[in-house]
């Protein structure tokens, strides 16, 4: 890849970093903060979104360094509704998975045609955030609606 490719990829994948490592603080609070009839099931599903934020931050650190690049130490916005009802949580991971997944697809454009290594790796973390918005999405459904939650 020419330099400047190099240092928009380092960048985009170190905001990409930033934003999954904030993921695994959100998702950890998220899980503390479940409580109810149905707080077993969405705590172990919050926790495991937990421990694939931390997996996906390491591999964006790794492609980082792979470019030549420094991992940032940087963590992505923790801001929060201060608002603990699981639909408002629900929300809350809602706009976190719709950031991660718009960085996912900046790196795309940026190394399409540059790096297939950093294509596919955008392609199947693309298709993972994708993936990941949908079940947030049918979380948010009332039972028995088959339409997508529009929030």
């Amino acid at each position: 890849m020419e330099d400047s490719t190099n240092t928009a990829a380092i960048n985009a994948l170190n905001r990409i970093m930033e934003l999954e490592l904030a993921g695994v603080v959100k998702y950890t609070h998220y899980a503390l903060m479940v409580y109810g009839y149905n707080r077993i099931p969405i705590v172990s599903w919050m926790k495991g979104n937990a421990d694939e934020s931390l997996t996906h931050a390491h591999k964006a650190g790794e492609l980082v360094t792979l470019l030549g690049g420094h991992p940032s130490l940087k963590i992505g916005s923790l801001l929060e509704t201060e608002k603990h009802d699981i639909g408002d949580i629900l929300r809350e991971s809602l706009e976190h998975e719709k950031n991660a997944l718009s960085a996912y697809y900046d790196l795309l454009k940026i190394v399409e045609g540059q790096s297939v290594l950093l294509e596919e790796y955008a392609r199947e973390m693309i298709v993972n955030e994708e993936m990941h918005l949908d079940e947030v999405n049918k979380m948010m459904r009332r039972p028995g609606d088959t339409a997508a939650f529009k929030g």
